[in-house]
């Protein structure tokens, strides 16, 4: 075989060749088995969780798992490991490391050891998190609040330790992401001739460095507070347990882009190939991602509007999260916008971007209910905030990570997957998601608070209903990914582009060679450059 024509799996074999391997592509399949452990794990836990509210223990004579302090260590582990571990490092870790350089032309990122070590910080921190759990769980919740966090017994210097050095990885991510854009684009691959995948990706790398440091900030000084007393959180000593919730939110909503954006990134590579026809607005689509990035680093106070703070404050944070949700806007009028008229094939993906436009608009219209403040006073720590948050982040990020999987399968496995099955699959997810997080949003209205582990029987039918959505939902997804699994070694042999993309990564063989062509990719004169709207 010539040596040009090895894909990167045959270039070099061993585990050690994978351990140590400098290719963008193998680093991304890294983060790809890492990410669907940890969410199977983390999915398994929030099915424990919603066995637990199946009943309400006052008509069922007990708790499942035996208590309060049991059900709080699982509601903890399986928001730090889906957060942590899965929805923030997912599309930018898999997909961002593993195409963003193809898209662009690029050999490979600008820093490939950086890279590599990115991978193994993010494995660090997850050992961490493991040893933690194994060690006697967590039951802080995964925002690990102050005073609770500061007095509690359980052992929280592996957590966040953990979170710790989680952060690094995002760092380091986001840094090579810059400048692999800036330095190493094709000579005729200008910034407005990017794919919006990668401008995506270029704005969650700018949050991720500038806004990352805060939270590492935060964690230290929890740290010093726990161990050594120092007072910053404590109000005994002078210090503010409010200022705990302004740091941790400063950087935790801008993290909510650094997930959400590169799956926007995605629906607007999936929607233009599925509807053949170029994208509607791509220079607004591009500049809306930056100024989702820029303006998502200003509202985090939203997240404490009960908290005491002065209504002048509360009226500008509720203005600006208002302000925040017209970039998103553009981004779903210019997605609706490009389907019009267009020739779709509703192959699997699209049928993922799809539910991803339909689920993340619901999510963000009762976003703008919890950031206006006379509702936010209603359903505040309520159910209602849980249902919210699972619409935008696994309606958005979790549907457009297996959408991205779908997409991108045959190009970075060479195989074909059952269409058949992954229909049903989708199927099942739509249906048992909204049973499940929509439940939530009727109960949190009616007042059922959030991370109880009992409630008054009134609540208990919605609570079963909600429950079997879980089974449901968790079902096609496990199915997929068994599935998928199982195509990765015995489906059939994918074609070079198979859905008649027109970005780079499709003019590269599936899957591609170790510098990523084997000939120079041509670049096209404007990004998702149909000629004509394609009618068969």
């Amino acid at each position: 075989m010539n040596p040009d024509s090895k894909n990167f799996y045959e270039v070099a074999r061993g585990l050690t060749s994978w351990l140590f391997t400098t290719d963008h592509k193998r680093i991304g399949i890294l983060y790809l088995i890492c990410v669907m452990t940890f969410f199977v794990i983390a999915a398994l836990l929030g099915i424990t969780i919603r066995l637990e509210l199946f009943s309400s223990n006052s008509e069922a004579g007990g708790s499942l798992l035996g208590g309060g302090e049991i059900y709080n260590r699982i509601l903890t582990l399986h928001g730090v490991i889906m957060i942590f571990l899965f929805i923030i490092p997912a599309i930018p870790g898999v997909f961002g490391n593993f195409f963003l350089p193809i898209m662009i032309g690029a050999e490979d990122v600008s820093f490939p050891r950086i890279n590599l070590l990115s991978w193994y910080c993010y494995i660090i921190g997850a050992a961490l998190a493991l040893f933690a759990i194994l060690s006697g769980a967590i039951d802080t919740g995964w925002t690990f609040y102050v005073p609770y966090s500061a007095k509690t017994g359980a052992n929280l210097i592996l957590p966040l330790s953990a979170a710790y050095m989680l952060g690094w990885s995002s760092i380091l991510t986001g840094i090579n992401f810059i400048v692999t854009v800036h330095r190493l684009r094709a000579k005729e691959m200008k910034m407005f001739r990017m794919p919006l995948f990668v401008w995506a990706s270029y704005a969650t790398g700018w949050i991720q460095v500038i806004a990352t440091p805060v939270v590492g900030i935060t964690l230290i000084l929890l740290l010093l507070e726990r161990f050594l007393g120092i007072g910053i959180f404590d109000p005994t000593k002078g210090g503010d347990p409010i200022l705990y919730q302004h740091m941790f939110w400063i950087y935790s909503h801008p993290a909510v882009y650094v997930m959400v954006l590169p799956a926007m990134g995605v629906v607007s590579e999936i929607i233009p190939t599925f509807s053949r026809k170029t994208i509607f607005g791509y220079s607004f689509i591009a500049w809306s991602t930056m100024a989702i990035a820029a303006i998502g680093s200003l509202v985090w106070a939203h997240h404490m509007f009960t908290s005491g703070m002065a209504d002048e404050s509360r009226i500008l944070f509720s203005f600006l999260t208002f302000f925040v949700a017209v970039p998103s806007a553009v981004k779903i009028f210019n997605w609706l916008a490009t389907m019009y008229k267009g020739s779709i094939h509703l192959e699997p993906p699209m049928i993922f971007g799809l539910i991803f436009v339909l689920l993340f608009s619901i999510g963000g219209f009762t976003g703008l209910m919890n950031g206006t403040l006379s509702i936010d006073i209603h359903i505040h720590d309520t159910a209602f905030v849980v249902g919210h948050f699972h619409y935008t982040m696994f309606g958005g990020v979790g549907v457009m990570f297996f959408g991205a999987l779908l997409y991108w399968f045959p190009k970075m496995f060479g195989r074909n997957y059952n269409k058949k099955i992954i229909y049903l699959c989708g199927f099942l997810f739509f249906v048992g998601f909204n049973m499940l997080y929509g439940t939530m949003k009727w109960l949190g209205i009616q007042g059922m608070p959030r991370r109880y582990a009992d409630y008054v029987p009134e609540y208990e039918f919605w609570n079963r209903v909600a429950t079997v959505g879980s089974w449901v939902m968790v079902g096609g997804l496990f199915l997929m990914i068994f599935h998928l699994l199982y195509s990765v070694f015995k489906g059939s042999k994918a074609e070079d582009n198979p859905w008649e993309g027109t970005t780079l990564e499709w003019q590269t063989t599936s899957p591609p060679p170790l510098v990523n062509f084997n000939e120079p990719p041509q670049i096209p004169e404007k990004p998702y450059d149909y000629p004509e709207e394609v009618k068969s």
